[in-house]
């Protein structure tokens, strides 16, 4: 086990969390329905939602790797998948209180309507990183760090835009947590990338050409670009994501003139203006 690796789960692990027993038990779930939410953020919250319930079909993914073999990174990812599921569990909980009831099956449902393409690419996937070996851990952690921060903006910007205090009480909450994962991923992403030219290559390439937003896949692009649109677009949206996940990415090496997650945001937007004209 690399020493340096192993220093920054240890200080991962030590990190306070912010969605104890004590901060559930003390939300005030009765004081949801005296706040109006626009319904135009239900999608949101329910695209939310499921992405982070779908994290154990990430981490299923990931065992299957180079990089799910690691040790210090298979540790992460142990406690990882269990805090995003409490994350998923809170903000349906609170699509009920708030007078948007969901099936006791939502999670099964949402499953259910994952594309068969990205099915038969989790099937693919691992034959590929195997071949390619413990180089491939850079892109998984570079790419983790991307979705972590684009994660925790599309939070803050929810809060703010939605204006629902005991939403933003929960998100807040969450969004510590996210701030938790994000510096695993990026620290242990900036190793991996340090120890070679060709890992930061490999990174490099398959950020550029391949990626895109968070839980598109498992969810429609005109869900993911829903969501863009609705969180990003307008006063300051572009410029948070820019400063916020692109210029964080461009600190790790090999990244350093990147704007591709600035630039795929934008493309969202615009598609999902586009549909909207056109329907």
């Amino acid at each position: 086990m690399d020493s340096r690796e192993a220093s920054i789960l240890s200080k991962y692990q030590e990190m306070p969390r912010k969605l104890t027993k004590e901060f559930v038990d003390a939300i005030p779930w009765k004081d949801v329905p005296k706040y109006d939410i626009d319904e135009k953020f239900v999608p949101v919250l329910v695209y939310m939602r499921d992405v982070e319930a779908f994290t154990d079909i990430y981490y299923k993914d990931l065992t299957r790797t180079p990089t799910g073999k690691d040790p210090v990174i298979r540790q992460f990812m142990d406690q990882w998948q269990v805090e995003e599921l409490q994350h998923a569990n809170l903000l349906d909980r609170f699509l009920n209180e708030a007078g948007f009831p969901t099936s006791k099956k939502w999670l099964d449902e949402a499953r259910a309507k994952i594309p068969t393409s990205y099915k038969i690419k989790g099937f693919i996937q691992p034959w590929i990183t195997n071949m390619v070996g413990k180089k491939f851990s850079a892109v998984h952690m570079t790419w983790g760090a991307i979705q972590e921060l684009s994660t925790l903006q599309g939070y803050k910007r929810l809060w703010e835009t939605a204006k629902h205090p005991v939403l933003e009480h929960i998100l807040r909450g969450i969004a510590s947590e996210e701030s938790i994962h994000i510096f695993f991923y990026r620290n242990i992403a900036k190793l991996k990338l340090e120890e070679s030219g060709l890992s930061r290559r490999i990174a490099r390439f398959l950020v550029e050409k391949f990626w895109s937003p968070v839980g598109q896949g498992t969810k429609p692009e005109e869900d993911t670009n829903y969501v863009i649109a609705t969180l990003f677009s307008g006063d300051h949206g572009l410029e948070a994501v820019d400063t916020n996940v692109n210029h964080s990415i461009a600190l790790l090496p090999g990244f350093e003139t990147t704007k591709r997650v600035t630039n795929r945001i934008a493309e969202a937007i615009a598609a999902h203006a586009k549909g909207k004209a056109a329907a």
